[in-house]
């Protein structure tokens, strides 16, 4: 299955969330590719940092691609039972063009009112993408929520998505943790580190993406 983990707004915890599924991936023995299509590189970075602390961790395969890169993806897809694509938080045509051979898309956002008004933007795309790939299934997903009970932005958020035509909203709430920075600086995933509340997040997560 190709996913990526996309939009058109920065700092929503895009690669922390790709980096994970795909380490949750390689833990459960599946061949994974994560492919960094955002000229950050950040999880590349992520990647290189894994390989180097970490040569006996599960194998999280990893590449970079840039410009138009249906090409790349259509050829790696052949090569991968998974793939996990980090995008940049921009309407690159990066972005753009891996779309066009992705099955599912999932679009992480703050609980905030500026990530929701991308959303009319992130629709108008993917109407465009599925003239041409018509499997593409996208999803809205609240990232970085507060931890703090009293804090109902989340739920508000989500309620404002639900009605957003082409785009289904999943049933997982990511929270701002530590322990996800913790985990991208030193190059695994929260499921790889001691017991902590991001791993059953992202177990959740990967259920609905990949089924199971």
């Amino acid at each position: 299955m190709i996913v990526m983990i996309g939009g058109i707004k920065g700092g929503t915890g895009k690669s922390t969330l790709a980096t994970n599924l795909a380490v949750y991936l390689a833990n459960q023995g599946s061949d994974v590719l994560l492919l960094d299509v955002d000229p950050q590189a950040s999880a590349y970075k992520w990647a290189m940092r894994r390989k180097e602390q970490h040569p006996d961790a599960p194998k999280v395969h990893t590449a970079q691609a840039s410009g138009r890169v249906f090409d790349v993806v259509r050829d790696v897809a052949n090569r991968y039972e998974h793939i996990v694509i980090d995008s940049g938080g921009h309407a690159s045509d990066s972005m753009k063009s891996a779309l066009l051979g992705v099955q599912k898309l999932y679009i992480p956002l703050r609980p905030s009112q500026a990530d929701l008004e991308t959303m009319a933007d992130m629709v108008t795309m993917i109407v465009d993408v599925k003239a041409f790939n018509t499997a593409l299934e996208a999803f809205s997903l609240i990232s970085m929520a507060s931890t703090n009970p009293s804090i109902v932005e989340a739920q508000e958020a989500r309620e404002a998505l639900k009605d957003v035509p082409e785009i289904a909203l999943s049933n997982s709430v990511i929270r701002e943790r530590k322990i996800y920075r913790d985990a991208f600086f030193e190059g695994v995933g929260v499921i790889e580190m001691t017991s902590n509340k991001g791993t059953p997040e992202i177990q959740l997560l990967a259920q609905e993406v990949y089924g199971g």
